[in-house]
């Protein structure tokens, strides 16, 4: 039998076939139990020119989530249109995330489930595009803090610059990686549920977060009640005067006219508006 001939092809085209395949495999098999002889087989070549072209498998392995990183990210900022609303680039960064993670359930099972437990090189990478993401959800906060400052104070003026929020960068940071560390969570139970849509997905995110990051941006903030047995815990949640009362203190401005500040939540939220 004669040796089967294959179209000649441009390197690039080539090498994305095989990490095509590649993906499929370590997506599907997992890291350790995929071989180098099945990727060959998918891609339809050799295995002799899969190591000419990507050197071993560690460095295949990279490549694909290199590639895939790059097109998630990619897909989120695209999906994120700027000029509009905080909450509506939000809205569409995530549908774009949640859409791509669907489409491409091999490329993020590498992501999330793969390259973060097969060594310290590989999460790394990952690590590198989701603070990425983390950066770009932290500035949407930020932005959408201060869309909702003039409203919160009352005193909007034609032409005036919003003041930043009063919002620690700490709490700004750890907003952001929890709403990411959610969105990826959703991703992984979204794509093992049938019948669920990106859009649902996003839906349920934007309910669960973003509800309770209008009533943070408005001043109204949960903390524990005066009888947490925790004992002294919201004295780390205070966010401004502390008069003993564990965070839940109602500034007057002295009769002078001025805004009221909000009085936070003691052990409860407030009403979904």
């Amino acid at each position: 039998m004669g040796a089967v001939k294959t179209k000649r092809m441009p390197r690039a085209v080539r090498e994305q076939q095989m990490l095509d395949a590649a993906v499929r495999t370590f997506g599907q098999r997992g890291y350790t139990t995929a071989s180098m002889d099945e990727i060959a087989e998918l891609a339809g070549v050799s295995k002799p020119l899969v190591y000419l072209y990507l050197n071993s498998k560690e460095d295949l392995f990279t490549a694909c989530i290199r590639r895939e990183a790059k097109a998630l990210t990619e897909a989120v900022r695209a999906g994120a249109r700027p000029g509009l609303p905080a909450d509506r680039q939000l809205w569409s960064g995530l549908t774009a995330f949640f859409t791509h993670t669907a489409r491409h359930p091999d490329g993020w099972a590498v992501l999330h489930l793969q390259a973060r437990t097969h060594g310290e090189v590989f999460a790394a990478e990952v690590a590198a595009m989701r603070a990425e993401i983390v950066a770009f959800v932290t500035q949407l906060i930020l932005a959408a803090a201060r869309e909702a400052l003039p409203r919160t104070l009352g005193c909007a003026r034609a032409g005036g610059t919003p003041a930043d929020p009063d919002l620690p960068e700490h709490e700004v940071s750890g907003l952001a990686e929890a709403l990411v560390g959610a969105a990826e969570s959703l991703a992984d139970w979204a794509n093992a549920t049938p019948g669920v849509t990106a859009r649902q997905s996003a839906a349920t995110l934007m309910n669960f977060a973003w509800t309770g990051l209008g009533d943070l941006m408005a001043g109204r903030r949960w903390s524990p009640p005066d009888d947490d047995p925790g004992g002294g815990a919201g004295d780390d949640l205070d966010d401004g005067g502390n008069d003993g009362t564990g965070g839940r203190q109602d500034t007057d401005d002295g009769g002078t006219g001025g805004a009221r500040a909000p009085a936070a939540h003691a052990g409860r939220t407030s009403p979904v508006r």
